[in-house]
């Protein structure tokens, strides 16, 4: 065991910092071995054969070329659930977390219709369709292989998603899905809100990783999504539905404005557990309401 731990400190010391590899260690050996952690704790495994070694040095010749320990096993962990991840969907945040607890802690009593756009690995959609068994949950995205990722991650998770292949930013005042009208009580989305000047900082296990479709957008026009989905969602939502975004830290006020503009009521921008502005929410006016904004 101390062997083995050394090793890998060696081969990866100069890429993570000590509690990123403490906890790198519990990963590789809990997935290569079967064993949880307290039994490699107690150091209760016997000597690991070939195909473990083989195993192993192959999950840290990835890592030490920067890809993402979620790919190198094709799975992640979300609000306490099991998800199957891949190049083809965005890791998980934290910060998206803590939108689905602001989402579930202003749940509606009973039945809820909800949509969830840009679905990705389906972590929002299918979390939600979890925990409010009585919801009728709908997901989009534009990429097919997200779309089998989430199907699976629905399956795995025993929940029932209506997935779709839509792209938001085509859609327009005459496609059946607007004409159909006032289908959704919440509509949430996680759109691409990275700007392409935002590249040169980003790490490498991100920028060469996980898909640029779902990440950036023009810096010419950084509220695309934000535009085009709060304008669809007056006419998908219903009389007090509410609109829910995942945004870039710095433009809190700017999307705050946009809804406004739009005309929904009752805006409220929130901080994430790291202090950014991260999250917001408006509600589709009902005709004579009076707009109330806050920050959180």
């Amino acid at each position: 065991m101390q062997e083995l731990t050394h090793y890998i400190r060696q081969e990866l010391g100069s890429l993570y910092t000590h509690t990123e590899l403490f906890a790198l260690i519990r990963i590789i050996l809990e997935e290569v071995t079967g064993i949880d952690n307290t039994g490699i704790i107690s150091d209760k495994f016997n000597n690991l054969s070939s195909s473990e070694l083989s195993k192993i040095k192959d999950i840290i010749g990835r890592l030490k070329k920067s890809e993402p320990i979620q790919y190198v096993l094709g799975k992640t962990e979300f609000y306490g659930l099991n998800f199957k991840v891949s190049p083809d969907v965005l890791i998980p945040r934290p910060e998206t977390e803590e939108l689905v607890e602001w989402i579930l802690s202003e749940k509606a009593a009973g039945p809820v219709s909800i949509l969830d756009i840009g679905t990705g690995s389906g972590c929002i959609a299918v979390t939600l369709a979890k925990k409010l068994p009585q919801a009728e949950v709908n997901a989009w995205d534009i990429s097919e292989g997200a779309l089998d990722i989430a199907r699976e991650n629905a399956r795995i998770n025993n929940v029932t998603v209506n997935f779709s292949n839509q792209d938001v930013l085509s859609i327009n005042e005459d496609n059946e899905i607007i004409s159909e009208g006032g289908k959704y009580d919440v509509i949430i989305s996680n759109p691409p809100y990275v700007m392409d000047s935002e590249k040169k900082s980003m790490d490498d296990n991100v920028l060469n990783y996980e898909p640029h479709v779902a990440l950036f957008v023009e810096d010419d026009n950084p509220l695309l999504f934000y535009d085009k989905i709060s304008t669809i969602a007056l006419d998908l939502l219903n009389d007090n539905g509410k609109l829910y975004f995942e945004i870039n830290r710095d433009k809190g006020d700017d999307i705050l404005h946009l809804l406004k503009s739009k005309g929904y009521d009752q805006i409220e921008l929130r901080r994430d557990i790291s202090g950014n502005f991260r999250m917001i929410k408006g509600v589709r006016t009902v005709s004579g309401s009076k707009q109330t904004y806050s920050h959180e």
